[in-house]
């Protein structure tokens, strides 16, 4: 399990960054986060978050080119790695596993109000 450790946020901001595929930056990563998840994102997490999964493997960066709009300062774009693929789908299995075990019993059970 050691080998795959990924918080909570950090799967997430894996997730996005794949969903975002080519256009992965930080205020289309920011933007999609909140749209899909309804709910606020530091740009300051985020943005370490990017860094410490970069440091991990599990990402990569490149710079893109300057634009007017930015002064002229480039957007840095994220790209899964296979390492981050694994390290997805190392979570997801784990998390299917879980489910999986969860005896049907449990959904069955009434709730007091």
């Amino acid at each position: 399990m050691g080998q795959y450790q990924l918080g909570e946020f950090e799967e997430l901001v894996l997730l996005t960054v794949g969903i975002l595929y080519d256009e992965a930056y930080g205020v289309a990563i920011k933007n999609e986060m909140e749209q899909r998840l309804d709910r606020g994102v530091s740009v300051g997490a985020l943005q370490t978050a990017l860094q410490r999964l970069e440091k991990k493997g599990y990402l990569k960066s490149q710079e893109g080119a300057g634009t007017q709009e930015r002064a002229g300062r480039p957007k840095r774009f994220y790209q899964l790695t296979a390492a981050g693929r694994n390290a997805l789908a190392h979570s997801r299995e784990t998390r299917e596993s879980l489910w999986q075990a969860i005896p049907a019993a449990v959904w069955n059970l009434k709730t007091a109000q």
